[in-house]
């Protein structure tokens, strides 16, 4: 488990080096990271090909996002296969339904933003589309290591195939 963490914290401080790009612009500074987000999520649709197949399509720095439900509750997420596990702040770990209480953060972990901590949750339910899993491993960490919702192999893993294809990634249950 500590080696599954320390490969964690790895990818964890490779991928916060990337997410700030997510919310650059080339216009004005004034501009805040929500309507960013939204912009981008409205150039990347979501294709449901046939029950339990989902293409995303890439937005324009080649990132893929997507609407998700955790637990029932409506979550934007990055998909990132690099990361282990699913990663979420705790400002959304709170709206999941994880209290105070509920978050142990004893998992050291390295950040572009520098050490932090995290605590392990079991996510009940996933959804994306018309893809449902259940079961997902997933850390938290304090919301000023991490912006926004990363969706990683832990997902991924319970997933008959991913792949990328002509500008979309292709999840198939």
């Amino acid at each position: 488990m500590l080696i599954r963490m320390l490969v964690f914290a790895g990818v964890v401080a490779a991928i916060a080096t990337q997410v700030p790009s997510l919310f650059e612009t080339s216009g004005s500074a004034d501009i805040s990271p929500k309507p960013v987000l939204n912009v981008a999520l409205s150039q990347q649709p979501i294709v449901v090909d046939a029950h339990g197949n989902v293409r995303l399509k890439a937005d324009t720095q080649g990132h893929y996002n997507g609407d998700f439900k955790i637990n029932g509750k409506p979550v934007q997420g990055l998909i990132d296969t690099g990361a282990t596990y699913v990663a979420l702040n705790e400002t959304t770990a709170r709206h999941l339904g994880f209290s105070g209480n509920a978050l142990d953060y004893r998992y050291s972990v390295n950040t572009a933003n520098g050490a932090t901590k995290a605590a392990y949750v079991k996510l009940d339910r996933m959804e994306i589309g018309s893809i449902k899993v259940n079961d997902i491993d997933a850390l938290v960490l304090k919301d000023e290591a991490l912006s926004s919702t990363l969706i990683g192999v832990s997902f991924l893993k319970k997933l008959n195939s991913y792949s990328v294809e002509d500008g979309s990634l292709h999840l198939v249950q």
